[in-house]
């Protein structure tokens, strides 16, 4: 009894002493990776959460002790101050306005170019797409009094609130789209170039039109990248405050980044309220990542495992 007893043991510990064996050791530039990793995503959050603290005090207390202090009571006050007293829901109204039509035909318009430089072959058609790209490149501060006095002279009667494309919200979506279209062009170029030529060779060889190998076989194919283009888009559009500034005159007619302002009194403003305010205006980008975080993630893995 006592030798297969042994035998027993060593044959079920064999496997388990195997593993811990062939375990690889932790080493200390792993540790090290971690620990950086850590400290960087704590640092990063740090102002979210600070800023999040800030919003759930009220100003009397953090006056009286200083924001370096235990709270003695935490609410959502200044988040229901802030959503009443900016008009806020009006904003986030303007701002869907604006947004959506200029993610839209960004991606849309974008990915005809991208369709048609990357499927054709032709001799201009790497310097479009540069001439796409090099938009990207140029500082929109430069361009800030040619475009205002443009927009001033553009006369749209019945079309616009203002008559003019100025001050209204079509301006902003055609400002977007000309800035954004040349990044989304090259992105879904590099994509398309990626997918077998033999797609559209057979569709081709079927009687297919341009169009339908676009709209049918191409551009189902470039959803991964048109969910990552669409996340950044809508960040980035949303986030917008420059050209609101410059292109918007009328209070009411502004995005969601100019309610911030009516936080702010002439003489005093509460940095609490202002937080708040803050913080409500980052849920909509947070719910377009969180919808779109499959599909972002995979847009931008796109090609790593190639080859």
């Amino acid at each position: 009894m006592s030798a297969p007893t042994l035998a027993t043991r060593r044959s079920s510990n064999g496997p388990a002493h195997a593993s811990l064996k062939g375990r690889a050791p932790v080493r200390p530039a792993r540790v090290l990776l971690h620990v950086f990793l850590v400290v960087m995503s704590l640092a990063w959050l740090a102002p979210l959460l600070w800023a999040m603290f800030a919003a759930l005090r009220p100003y009397a207390e953090t006056s009286d002790k200083g924001y370096v202090s235990w709270p003695d009571k935490l609410s959502f006050a200044n988040f229901t101050n802030a959503f009443t007293q900016s008009d806020m829901l009006h904003y986030f109204g303007n701002t869907l306005i604006i947004a959506v039509p200029a993610v839209l035909l960004t991606l849309f318009l974008s990915s005809m170019v991208a369709f048609y430089v990357s499927r054709f072959d032709f001799r201009v058609n790497l310097a479009l797409l540069l001439v796409f790209t090099a938009g990207n490149l140029l500082p929109q501060q430069v361009i800030i009094t040619p475009l205002y006095r443009m927009y001033l002279l553009v006369d749209l009667p019945g079309i616009t609130a203002s008559g003019k494309l100025y001050d209204s919200a079509l301006g902003l979506v055609l400002i977007h789209i000309a800035f954004q279209s040349g990044f989304c062009a090259f992105v879904l170029a590099n994509y398309m170039r990626m997918l077998p030529h033999e797609l559209t060779e057979a569709a081709l060889v079927d009687g297919a039109s341009v169009w339908r190998m676009y709209w049918q076989i191409v551009l189902p194919l470039c959803r991964p990248a048109m969910a990552a283009l669409a996340t950044l888009l809508s960040i980035w559009i949303y986030n917008d405050f420059f050209w609101a500034i410059v292109l918007i005159s009328t209070g009411e007619n502004m995005p969601i980044t100019s309610a911030l302002n009516n936080l702010s009194g002439q003489y005093f403003t509460d940095p609490n309220l202002v937080a708040a305010g803050a913080l409500l205006t980052a849920i909509p980008t947070l719910i377009v990542y969180f919808a779109l975080q499959r599909q972002f993630v995979s847009g931008l893995t796109l090609g790593a495992n190639k080859g």
